[in-house]
């Protein structure tokens, strides 16, 4: 897999969610597609990684989502974020920040 790395456990979540709100909605092989543009080809999502996670979070009714016609005209199911998902999203956002500030303050700490 080279230079490429799995998702971090805990922010595939945050990843989609940020992705819907920022552009609206998507199927479920451009947001994959979005997020691994936006990982400049360190990070590879496939199938198995976000159905589970669109189903998830649709369960927790974080996304919603409704049939369309995809770009090359086919039948796709489009996910969209809720008001409940963008509550999620702050929350997920800042919860990520404070860890990130606590991983940097640890890896520049002197021994």
């Amino acid at each position: 897999m080279g230079n490429r790395t799995e998702v971090p456990y805990g922010t595939l979540d945050l990843m989609v969610l940020k992705t819907l709100d920022a552009l609206g909605p998507l199927h479920g092989y451009g947001i994959a597609r979005r997020i691994e543009q936006v990982a400049e080809g360190t990070l590879e999502l496939n199938q198995g990684t976000i159905y589970p996670a669109l189903l998830r979070l649709e369960q927790r009714g974080w996304i919603a989502s409704e049939y369309g016609v995809s770009e090359n005209r086919r039948k796709a199911r489009y996910y969209a974020i809720t008001r409940a998902g963008r509550k999620q999203l702050a929350v997920e956002a800042g919860n990520w920040r404070r860890t990130a500030a606590l991983m940097a303050r640890l890896l520049e700490s002197e021994r």
